[in-house]
């Protein structure tokens, strides 16, 4: 089961994450960063490939307005999709672009896809995270339970902010793959895999902070600072999206 290891979400890629990676043996990324419009993602992802590692490029969209948001992760995007617009709008987008759709850490931190989103959009997502290095036992518990429920196929990523921490949970698959579309159409058909992690002290360290990062990822102070005018790169209202989200945005 063990042939193919990827590691399913991250959200730093330069020379100290494709090193960290290479060492941990893992064979390909999603590259999905925060606020960061999908063609800068795709030409860091390929700066950054090689034939020793794959980078995939994918989209974490912010959906919903702060006090209600909920993170979705899209992969095998065609078009550019902004943050800040309604889950339902997102999900009619990905849909339409026939994108891959997973649900990173579910019921988590007040971020992410509940149950009663899971149940409506269920048949649109191809996958839920059950284990990453935020997350304590009872989140990797409960996660679970949610796969089981709905009957989604289990991933399992570094959610690595942090470039040390690239590696320190994969998704494994038995058989090989040489592209980012055929990464993107295992996800989509739902190819059998299986989710590991790293043990030891310096893994629970790297937990650790992963887990203390958090709290600076998710204030809003720095989502202030960073978005809201809609001037950003991923605003809805920047002039790259053409209006085309303006009966969705919810800012």
């Amino acid at each position: 089961m063990d042939r193919f290891r990827l590691d399913a979400h991250v959200k730093v890629l330069n020379d100290r994450v494709v090193e960290r990676a290479k060492e941990r043996e893992i064979d390909a990324v999603v590259y999905a960063p925060h606020f960061r419009r999908l063609p800068e993602i795709r030409s860091r992802a390929e700066r950054f490939s090689d034939p020793e590692l794959l980078v995939v490029p994918g989209r974490e969209v912010f959906t919903g307005d702060w006090r209600n948001r909920k993170h979705v992760l899209a992969v095998g995007l065609s078009e550019p999709v902004p943050d800040f617009i309604t889950l339902e709008g997102a999900i009619a987008e990905f849909d339409r672009q026939n994108a891959v759709v997973l649900a990173p850490h579910p019921e988590f931190a007040t971020v992410s896809l509940e149950a009663h989103d899971l149940r409506a959009h269920g048949d649109r997502i191809h996958g839920i995270e059950v284990c990453n290095t935020k997350y304590l036992e009872p989140h990797g518990e409960r996660s679970r339970e949610l796969a089981r429920e709905f009957d989604l196929p289990p991933f399992g990523s570094s959610y690595a902010h942090l470039p040390g921490s690239v590696g320190e949970i994969w998704t494994a698959f038995g058989r090989d793959f040489g592209t980012a579309e055929g990464i993107v159409e295992a996800l989509r058909e739902g190819v059998p895999r299986g989710v590991y992690r790293r043990s030891g002290p310096d893994h629970r360290l790297r937990c650790a902070a992963e887990f203390a990062h958090l709290f600076y990822e998710n204030s809003w102070g720095k989502i202030d600072r960073l978005f809201l005018s809609g001037t950003e790169p991923t605003h809805p209202d920047h002039i790259a999206y053409e209006g085309r989200f303006d009966g969705v945005k919810v800012y």
